[in-house]
């Protein structure tokens, strides 16, 4: 690996400048170019954040890797602090916004339902455009990068048009499906260019300490949202002001995020290049790759159950706890916070343990944590459940990630994380449309057993499906 430069030093200006000895400062200092560069605007200097940040990225590579490999993890991290920041601003609150227009509990599952529909039936459009253009980075920056990042500035509008609640909601579910579909127009190419960015020996460091440091944003920033709705409705007395605030903040944050990852160099990326289309390539590749077809229906299964519950955990908290939305801010933080220590644990134990092995111990025990909701009487019982759920949550994602870029073939990627997405959000539209008519006809409570039972059912078949196929591969390349 190339040396990196020391971060430079402000020269002294004058003749008494120079005579003194250099010390040390406990700022950021600005630049200084030239002997009348004092009289310009103060400029941080980009070194003094560049330098620390990329001595920590060096750390985790075990093999050497180039100057421009160590800019592009940093752009790549740099992208998604802002990404998490810009997530956190509306993710936990589009229910919360339609519920304040008067959405009924089908209509708020229709939000979700439609808005996984159209991400479903975005992705394999966006493999093939992939494959078409031979372009990753600028269909990522150029869909979900801007267009998704708009509908978010269009719905803090939605307000200003003073149109009646049934058109409010309909905007509503109109700008976040498309939104959901642009995402995952990207997601194809996103996943195919990561998968060539970070190299597999660092992985697990890598995406465990990027998620540490998008956690924390999390941790931030949805708190900070929670208040800013709040705060933001009783200063104006209107019902919709913080919400308009949020998500402006949140497109605001998503350019940042769409900046930094433009700044990556592909060009140096790799050796792989992106192939056309070859009919029945992606079938050969995926029965010549073990545990792959088990793991998307083991998602499919988990995804279902998820959805059931996922869109009514936060109006559940607002309208039978007795919570606002700067309480669901907080106890949204919360898991953020354990997510943090799960970060900092689980990409070691990846590396010693294996994906697999972190997705069955973690899957196991969040298929109990929707169940614990039936037994809630207080909105502080929920901030215990994400303090637990934070921490497991953090070794799963991390686990289904990597699984996903280990699983799938080099031959036909694209198509393959396109399957996988397809799968996953098809489920996740019959998921909120179930749970949605069981919340207004049975009860809440109802949807959370199913949640759970559910996810315990997908943890059983990826354990035979996936798990078990490549424990067998292993013992055989063991003995070969």
């Amino acid at each position: 690996m190339k040396s990196q430069k020391p971060a430079p030093k402000a020269p002294a200006t004058g003749a008494a400048g120079a005579s003194k000895p250099a010390r040390s400062v406990g700022y950021l200092p600005q630049r200084r170019i030239g002997p009348f560069d004092e009289l310009r605007p103060q400029r941080i200097n980009w070194e003094y954040i560049k330098h620390p940040l990329d001595s920590t990225l060096s750390r985790h590579a075990t093999e050497p890797i180039t100057s421009t490999e160590l800019a592009n993890l940093r752009y790549f991290w740099l992208d998604g602090i802002f990404a998490s920041t810009s997530e956190a601003f509306f993710l936990a609150y589009i229910p919360l916004f339609a519920l304040a227009y008067g959405a009924s509990n089908e209509q708020i599952g229709w939000i979700t339902a439609i808005g996984n529909l159209l991400g479903a039936l975005a992705l394999f459009p966006g493999a093939r455009a992939m494959e078409i253009t031979g372009q990753r980075k600028n269909l990522v920056v150029w869909t979900g990068g801007s267009v998704a990042r708009l509908a978010l500035f269009f719905m803090a509008l939605i307000p200003l048009f003073q149109m009646p609640a049934s058109a409010a909601i309909i905007a509503i579910t109109s700008l976040n499906g498309l939104r959901a579909f642009m995402s995952n127009f990207a997601n194809p190419a996103w996943t195919a260019l990561v998968a060539d960015l970070v190299p597999n020996f660092m992985r697990g460091r890598y995406f465990s300490t990027r998620n540490l440091t998008m956690g924390m944003c999390t941790l931030v920033f949805t708190a900070l949202a929670g208040w800013l709705i709040t705060s933001g409705n009783d200063w104006t007395g209107s019902p919709y002001f913080g919400f308009q605030l949020a998500f402006f903040l949140s497109f605001l944050t998503g350019l940042g995020s769409m900046y930094y990852f433009s700044r990556i160099d592909e060009s140096a990326i790799a050796t792989k290049v992106v192939r056309q289309h070859i009919p029945g390539q992606l079938r050969r590749a995926l029965v010549e790759t073990p545990g792959y077809l088990g793991f998307v229906v083991s998602a499919i299964v988990w995804n279902f159950a998820l959805q059931i519950a996922a869109p009514f955990f936060n109006i559940y908290l607002v309208s039978n706890l007795g919570a606002d939305s700067a309480t669901v801010g907080l106890v949204t933080s919360i898991s953020s916070i354990t997510g943090i220590a799960g970060q900092m644990l689980m990409g070691k134990w990846m590396d010693r343990k294996g994906a697999v092995w972190l997705a069955i111990a973690t899957g196991i025990p969040i298929s109990i944590l929707p169940i614990m909701w039936v037994t809630y009487t207080a909105p502080w019982q929920v901030g215990v459940n994400n303090i637990f759920g934070g921490f497991l949550w953090a070794g799963y994602n991390l686990a289904n990630f990597n699984l996903l870029l280990q699983l799938t073939p080099d031959e036909g990627r694209a198509r393959a994380v396109a399957l996988y997405q397809t799968g996953v959000f098809t489920a996740a539209v019959a998921g909120p449309l179930l749970g949605g008519y069981i919340a207004d006809h049975i009860s809440f409570e109802t949807t959370f057993i199913l949640s759970g039972i559910g996810r315990f059912i997908a943890t059983g078949l990826f354990a035979w499906l996936t798990a078990w196929p490549l424990r067998k591969l292993a013992k055989q390349a063991a003995t070969a």
